[in-house]
């Protein structure tokens, strides 16, 4: 009997060749070998060149009094009142330095800047890997029309690979629910071909990062 469908005749190849196997024609290539080229630079620098490839923004800190001042900075700049966090570390950082933070219900719908922590930052990509495990739990991410991020130096890893591993060891027994990486500000051209900012979260991504090597 001939095979009616398209789909049958696939499946027929598939058991065929599972079935008839053959020896592998490139036995001489190592699998297991990257395929990615060597860093011609520190880790730190191709963060920042990627970050800013993909449309964020980099701010480097020598420490936390330099960043709570650059804040005040892009606060002045942008002609911000405040800015919104639900984390209890950066909200007593920020209001040490005299710098009016919300928190409330009330405000989050109102928010325009949001600040949160991170996991990682992958040099690779540019990006930056957070998960639902952080104090600012899953919306900071998406709901804020500008994302300022604070890391430090040591967040910084080579591959989204070595992300995840550190990740497993970070948490031991179980992983965050939700792992998202970022890699710039929210984006589409879904419509007509139009390249779109913030159509799915925020339209500016800004990573502050301390230096504490």
């Amino acid at each position: 009997m001939e095979d009616s469908t398209t789909k049958e005749k696939i499946l027929k190849n598939v058991r065929n060749a599972l079935i008839a196997k053959e020896e592998n024609p490139f036995s001489d290539i190592d699998f297991k070998k990257s395929v990615l080229h060597d860093f011609a630079d520190d880790p730190a620098i191709v963060f920042v060149n990627k970050l800013q490839e993909n449309g964020g923004n980099f701010v480097y800190c020598e420490n936390e009094m330099d960043f709570t001042e650059k804040i005040k900075l892009l606060l002045k700049d942008k002609n911000w009142d405040n800015i919104f966090s639900l984390d209890e570390k950066l909200i007593s950082l920020l209001r040490t330095a005299g710098i009016s933070v919300k928190q409330s219900e009330e405000d989050f719908n109102n928010q325009i800047a949001g600040i949160t922590r991170c996991e990682f930052l992958i040099a690779r990509f540019g990006s930056v890997m957070v998960s639902s495990a952080l104090a600012s739990g899953r919306k900071m991410f998406v709901f804020p029309e500008i994302h300022i991020v604070f890391a430090t130096m040591s967040q910084i890893v080579n591959e989204l690979k070595d992300a995840f591993k550190a990740m497993k060891k970070k948490y031991p027994s179980k992983l965050p629910s939700q792992i998202t990486v970022i890699s710039g500000p929210s984006r589409t051209a879904d419509i007509e071909k139009t390249l779109v900012m913030g159509a799915h979260g925020p339209k500016e991504l800004v990573v502050f990062v301390i230096d504490d090597l």
